[in-house]
């Protein structure tokens, strides 16, 4: 019963979303906890199976609580640029402001395409700042995003604890957006949908944003938020990741456990 009710709220957070979600479509999938406990990491797991509405969920509790976006807001906050005019198209370059930072991939000028690519924080809070809190306040509030927390320097707000957002309430965002249903011209989604898109070969198109910071607790929080598609189907997911270790190679582990999950699931082998 208890599982029914929270599937439940699953259903509400994310609608209009996932109107097709219904309580008899959706699985607890208990056995997906051995790739966060092969990492020795907290997490969640969700997916959403556009054609049959049938959503996959492991660890519901984690995946209906809020905590910062990181980097995954650069999607929202790429297509508000895009909106308000910060961001003129995926070729605009912002100027490298000279300080050294220690990855070295965001110390030169760039284009928003390859920011995206290589998540360059300086990049997108010179775009946030360009935008400016009314606008970007107004956005926040019309997309219902999260907590809708954007209190603090607005180029910094998801990425100090003001702004969450549940992984149940990221789904419901990427599946709006890769139908053009988001309240954006449907040529800045476009863009967006472009710039997600990471493998692409015969078997499957790979689309998915990452994200990594520190919770209030001092736990490091990791992301990937996107859909594969395979055979002319979509499906969205959503990987959550926790942990008190400082030195944890977030790169590697959130990725490596979205791909075993996948993998599990039956995808990135042709097989779909």
């Amino acid at each position: 019963m208890k599982k029914n009710y929270l599937i439940f709220i699953l259903c509400s957070v994310i609608i209009p979303a996932l109107t097709s979600c219904s309580v008899n479509k959706a699985k607890i999938d208990d056995n997906l906890k051995k790739y966060f406990d092969a990492r020795q990491v907290d997490g969640c797991f969700t997916m959403l199976n556009n054609a049959s509405g049938e959503i996959t969920v492991y660890n519901m509790a984690l995946d209906t609580t809020r905590t910062l976006p990181a980097s995954t807001f650069k999607i929202v906050n790429a297509l508000i640029g895009l909106e308000k005019g910060s961001i003129t198209n995926e070729h605009m370059v912002i100027k490298w402001d000279g300080i050294k930072r220690p990855n070295p991939d965001w110390n030169k000028d760039m284009d928003m395409q390859e920011a995206f690519k290589v998540s360059c924080v300086p990049y997108y809070q010179e775009v946030a700042r360009r935008t400016g809190y009314d606008t970007m306040k107004l956005w926040i509030d019309s997309l219902a995003y999260g907590n809708k927390n954007i209190s603090g320097p607005i180029d910094s707000f998801w990425l100090n604890n003001k702004l969450k957002i549940s992984p149940d309430e990221q789904l419901g965002l990427l599946k709006r957006l890769y139908f053009d249903q988001l309240p954006f011209r449907k040529s800045s989604q476009q863009i967006l949908r472009n710039v997600m898109l990471q493998e692409d070969n015969t078997a499957y198109k790979l689309s998915y944003k990452t994200g990594w910071g520190f919770d209030e607790a001092h736990q490091s929080i990791g992301w990937v938020v996107g859909w594969v598609e395979e055979n002319n189907h979509v499906y969205f997911f959503v990987t959550l990741v926790k942990s008190p270790n400082k030195d944890l190679d977030m790169k590697t582990v959130r990725m490596g456990i979205t791909k075993d999950i996948l993998k599990d699931l039956g995808f990135l082998q042709g097989k779909k």
